[in-house]
This record gives C-alpha cells, sequence and structure tokens, in this order.
C-alpha cells in the first residue's frame, strides 16, 4: 500500500484540529470549562488524547482557539447570508450583521462565552492562532467595507467595543439588555434598526434616531 500523499496527510490533520476544537464548544457548553477535561475532549473528538497536545499547549488556549472559530464561522454564515448585501448600503448592512452576529453568541452560548472572555482578561490574553486570524480578517474587511479610511484605527475600536458589549451582556449580577447595547452600537455607526437580525419589540424606548 502506498503512502498516503502529503495533501492527504495535511487534510487529515485539519480535520482532526478541527474535530477537537467543535468538541471544545460542545463540552464547554454543555459542563463549563473545569468540569470538561482534555481527555473528554479527545474522546468526544474521537482522537487520541496525544495529538490534543500535539495542536495546543493547553486547555484555555484550545477553548480560546474553539470559540475564535465558532465566532468566525457564525459571522462568516451571517454576512454570507441571502440575500447578500448589495448596493450602497451594502457596507452598513454587513456592520449590522456583524454586531448582531457577535451579540446573537453572547444570548445563545452564556456559558461558553463567559468563560471565553474571562480567559482573555487574564494573563493569557488574546492567543494568536490561525482561527483567531480568520475572525480579525473578517472583522477588517468588514470595517473596510463599511467606508472606513484607517482600517488599523477602526478596526481594534470595533474589536474593543464589541468585546465590551458582550462583557456587558453576560456580566453575573447586572447584565445589560443586549437590545440596548445593539441601540447604542447602531446609534453609533449610523446603521437603521431594521438592518441585520433585529430583535423583537423595535428600539429600545421606541424611537431611534436617524442613519446617517
Amino acid at each position: 500500500m502506498s503512502p498516503r500523499s502529503a495533501s492527504v496527510n495535511e487534510e487529515l490533520r485539519r480535520r482532526s484540529r478541527e474535530r477537537l476544537l467543535q468538541a471544545t464548544v460542545e463540552l464547554v457548553a454543555e459542563r463549563g470549562f473545569e468540569a470538561t477535561t482534555l481527555g473528554d475532549i479527545a474522546d468526544r473528538a474521537g482522537a487520541a488524547r496525544g495529538l490534543v497536545s500535539y495542536y495546543f499547549p493547553g486547555k484555555r488556549q484550545l477553548l480560546q482557539s474553539a470559540v475564535h472559530r465558532l465566532m468566525h464561522l457564525t459571522l462568516e454564515a451571517a454576512l454570507e447570508r441571502e440575500p447578500r448585501p448589495e448596493g450602497p448600503d451594502a457596507g452598513r448592512e454587513r456592520l449590522a450583521r456583524a454586531i448582531d452576529a457577535i451579540l446573537g453568541l453572547a444570548g445563545d452560548q452564556p456559558r461558553l462565552m463567559r468563560t471565553h472572555m474571562a480567559g482573555i482578561l487574564q494573563a493569557e490574553g488574546f492567543v494568536q492562532c490561525a482561527e483567531q486570524q480568520r475572525l480579525a480578517e473578517l472583522l477588517r474587511d468588514t470595517v473596510l467595507r463599511y467606508g472606513s479610511a484607517n482600517v488599523d484605527t477602526d478596526y481594534p475600536l470595533l474589536r474593543a467595543l464589541l468585546m465590551g458589549a458582550v462583557v456587558a451582556v453576560l456580566l453575573p449580577g447586572a447584565p445589560m439588555p443586549a437590545a440596548r447595547l445593539r441601540a447604542e452600537l447602531f446609534q453609533r455607526y449610523g446603521l437603521d434598526w431594521e438592518s441585520g437580525v433585529p430583535p423583537d419589540g423595535g428600539p429600545p424606548g421606541g424611537t431611534f434616531p436617524s442613519p446617517r
């Protein structure tokens, strides 16, 4: 039997890594971070325990990569959802979808996102991995299409605002309503409330400034 080609081996490694990332998201969402072991993740992914350590230096780094992958896939799906944004307002519609996608994850996966944010705010900071880079590229492209004249400044600001909104939604004991945070972000960027995926009930307070 002839040995596998380099491209086949690379594809197998990619699939194994993605199974580990998906298993991490599922288990941490179900059980929490502390109750999930690397062995549990390997078992859920159908992979050898040593494979986890081969790809990731530790559980916290694995979780960050897994959540960044989830965020990237969620954001990508939102931006590519039919009907795709077209015309002069396409950039604003894409930004509205991006904001709704990230805020939506905070509402749909509170345990997972709270654990993720806690890890980032600790000593590890951002894990520089392929998943984080793909997420960054999507957000940078969204800022560019929105019409930014200085993406290197405006992208980090958007990232910080989204992180702050997610933390505010998930803050134990004093959460902010997601609709209010969405309204503030939409007002800042001059977005129409009906863009993206507007929540039921209309804008907070019943009114909303007109988009620019």
